[in-house]
């Protein structure tokens, strides 16, 4: 039941007519003196469940805050409502600070909020042992637990001023704690038998969306166009970055401004104060932003380097849509990011290194997964999240998703945990898989297994990747305090082959060539190019190596490139240097290829060698593998000459088919020949095109219970276009 006197307070002091949800059962329970942990999201109304209670104790109210920024929020607003609250911190002239102090001492005074190094003080202890203290909150409480994203030893001495006052009732209160961490907060401050409140970490009106980094700041430009004067933030990883986003935005017209620590006190508040005011409507900032501000209409948020861990950057999205209209978090993905990450965590000790890694990998996996986005965030917390479909994040709007089947690699990654003694983390394993002759292999005498060496064919990279989906597929259960792997009951399913698992492969990227054999490229084109390159530093009377070294011109040798674009991703071509040399040398390759029948690639393989054509026009991939097609070649002759997938292939001939082309109705019994599944499954599969239609899997795929892989979802459509779609006598 509603305090009636908590009702009135709500009503008479802060205008609301109604409780969020938990908070009148939090302030009852305080109100009852009963210690309370308190998890609630950002913008879910924390602050009512302590600043209500302690408008109602008689005696004063003690609040634990790690920011003075928050504080100085916190206290502006509740003096604009009349509440007499005051904040003692380092930031307060004496004149002022004294003055505080004399309020409290007199009893004016209900809320007072200071810092945790300022409460541990003698003469904080001294001035609050007058005091009858009827209540100690501790805000940001995750900081107390080292499992915490924001750890601070300083939260850890809390417990000593709490035996001081042990007549006051506590309460903790954090949006971002996992399992694990509240636990350690209540053994900390010694919750016996605590109440604990845990609020839904779903913020439903919160689009979530996360892309790969190709070219951030046209990402981001292209992304604020959609929110044309609307408030937002842009987080970023360094202060030197914000500055370089600052400018480039500035330049570009955006109303911006910048925030991070290196900007002097007078600086961060002036831009603070303009972005609450609408005055500008974008920061770009460093973490050091947003703790504490409670502007209700920031439309969105975007990571433009990916942050340290999943409190953060759950913690940074919560200060969208604080109104509860619907705001978009966008996080732009890089791998690049990871390895920054990773070098500041290898600065740490062992403990806290340790923990930053299982923090970055559960990061990781949010940001791989390939189901709702909501599904990982919320477990990482604890939380179940039972919706098929949230609507609301960039997974659940793609439409189909076209998986392969990872099941040997799972078996392979599987059955080395399991040989390894579950005693490992994914490093090793992968070490262990790729037949590494590192020293912590050979110190467990891991060569001597049976899966050492096995899985030569991925990269160390790859097997992360594909181990992060292990864990989230919950084939592998990751230890949260030492990172090892074990293997659970559905692992044992796909180890004896009753169950398959779908999944993606990374795909690497071709790497810089620093000593190429003369095998790895095509000597021809090379001696044409360098005879070309000749010419031209002979013209402008430079060494040759001015022009372009070797390197370039035997990664051009290697990747065929035909086009602007493609030859200013190779080595040691920008855009001076694609004007003065890369335009003639472009002419020289792309001539070269029409003439030998050879396609631009993107990896190190021999070179792809097609069907000429008399057109001097190069016809799209999907086209030629349409016509091929056609023409007699079988699925299994295409794979072989264009040195590509069956899915591939499928998803050429499906492509060409749908621009109008018509596909030989002969051919149907050889697509459907390729398909593994019964022959009920297959006219299931048929029926369920016949109802939802073939456009996309996704719909057939639930509709089949998940029991049909997309690769056979594939072939199946096909064939079902092939046999009733529009034919070709």
């Amino acid at each position: 039941m509603i305090d009636k006197r908590a009702q009135e307070v709500l009503k008479t002091v802060f205008g609301y007519e109604t409780f969020r949800p938990l908070q009148a059962e939090i302030i009852a329970n305080l109100l009852s003196k009963r210690d309370t942990l308190v998890i609630m999201p950002t913008g879910g109304g924390k602050s009512l469940c302590y600043q209500i209670p302690g408008l109602i104790f008689d005696g004063l109210s003690v609040v634990v805050s790690p920011l003075i920024s928050l504080m100085k929020d916190q206290v502006e607003q509740l003096s604009a409502v009349g509440v007499p609250a005051v904040y003692l911190n380092s930031s307060l002239p004496p004149k002022e600070y004294q003055k505080n102090v004399e309020s409290v001492r007199s009893g004016q005074v209900k809320l007072l909020y200071v810092a945790p190094e300022t409460l541990l003080t003698p003469g904080m202890i001294d001035l609050l042992t007058s005091q009858k203290i009827d209540c100690l909150t501790i805000d940001e409480a995750h900081c107390i637990s080292e499992w915490g994203h924001d750890f601070r030893p300083q939260y850890r001495q809390l417990i000593e001023v709490r035996r001081r006052f042990s007549d006051a009732v506590c309460i903790a209160l954090t949006a971002t704690a996992t399992p694990r961490v509240r636990q350690d907060i209540k053994d900390s401050l010694g919750f016996d038998a605590a109440s604990e409140f845990t609020a839904s970490f779903d913020r439903g009106n919160l689009f979530l969306r996360i892309i790969p980094k190709h070219d951030p700041v046209t990402q981001v430009v292209e992304f604020l166009q959609e929110y044309s004067d609307k408030s937002g933030i842009i987080y970023c990883f360094s202060r030197r970055q914000v500055e370089e986003l600052t400018e480039d935005l500035t330049a570009r017209g955006f109303s911006v401004r910048p925030y991070h620590a290196g900007l002097s006190d007078l600086d961060r508040k002036q831009n603070q104060e303009l972005f609450i005011r609408d005055d500008v409507q974008i920061i770009v900032a460093t973490i050091a932003f947003g703790m504490g501000i409670n502007k209700p209409n920031v439309r969105f948020v975007v990571h433009f380097d990916l942050p340290k861990n999943i409190e953060g950057y759950y913690q940074e999205i919560g200060r969208a849509g604080r109104d509860g209209l619907r705001s978009e978090c966008l996080l732009l993905f890089s791998y690049g990011d990871i390895q920054k990450i990773r070098y500041f965590i290898n600065q740490k000790e062992d403990t806290e290194r340790r923990i930053a890694n299982i923090h970055l990998n559960a990061l990781l996996q949010l940001a791989e997964c390939d189901d709702c986005r909501r599904i990982p965030l919320l477990k990482y917390f604890g939380e179940s999240y039972t919706k098929e479909n949230c609507g609301m994040c960039d997974n659940c709007l793609a439409g189909e998703r076209e998986l392969a089947d990872i099941t040997v690699p799972a078996q392979m990654f599987l059955s080395c945990v399991k040989r390894t003694g579950q005693l490992f983390g994914g490093n090793h394993i992968a070490d262990v898989l790729r037949g590494s002759e590192n020293q912590k292999v050979f110190s467990f005498n891991h060569e001597k297994l049976s899966t050492y060496g096995i899985g030569k064919d991925y990269s160390k990279k790859q097997w992360l990747h594909l181990g992060r989906q292990f864990v989230q597929k919950e084939l592998l259960q990751q230890d949260p305090q030492h990172g090892s792997l074990k293997l659970t009951e559905k692992a044992y399913l796909v180890l004896k082959g009753n169950q398959k698992v779908l999944g993606k492969v990374e795909q690497e990227k071709p790497k810089l060539v620093k000593h190429a054999k003369e095998t790895e490229y095509d000597q021809e084109l090379f001696d044409l190019l360098r005879k070309r390159r000749k010419e031209l530093a002979d013209r402008d009377n430079v060494p040759p190596y001015v022009v372009f070294s070797d390197r370039t011109l035997i990664e051009m040798a290697i990747h065929f490139p035909q086009s602007k674009e493609s030859l200013l991703s190779i080595y040691g071509v920008g855009q001076k240097k694609l004007q003065t040399y890369g335009l003639r040398l472009l002419s020289d390759i792309t001539g070269y290829c029409l003439r030998k029948g050879i396609d631009e690639r993107a990896d190190f393989s021999r070179p792809v060698v097609r069907r000429r054509t008399t057109s001097m026009a190069i016809k799209p991939r999907h086209v030629v593998i349409g016509e091929a097609f056609n023409a007699g070649q079988s699925i299994a002759e295409l794979i072989k000459a264009k040195r590509i997938k069956q899915s591939t292939v499928l998803n050429h001939l499906h492509k060409y088919f749908m621009e109008g082309n018509a596909i030989r109705q002969k051919r149907a019994t050889e697509i459907l020949s390729l398909c593994k599944i019964s022959t009920e499954q297959q006219k299931q599969v048929i029926s369920c095109f016949e109802k939802i239609g073939c456009e996309y899997l996704k719909p057939v795929y639930d509709s089949c219970d998940e029991d049909v892989s997309y690769d056979e979802l594939q072939i199946v459509r096909f064939y079902y276009l092939c046999e009733f779609g529009v034919s070709n006598p």
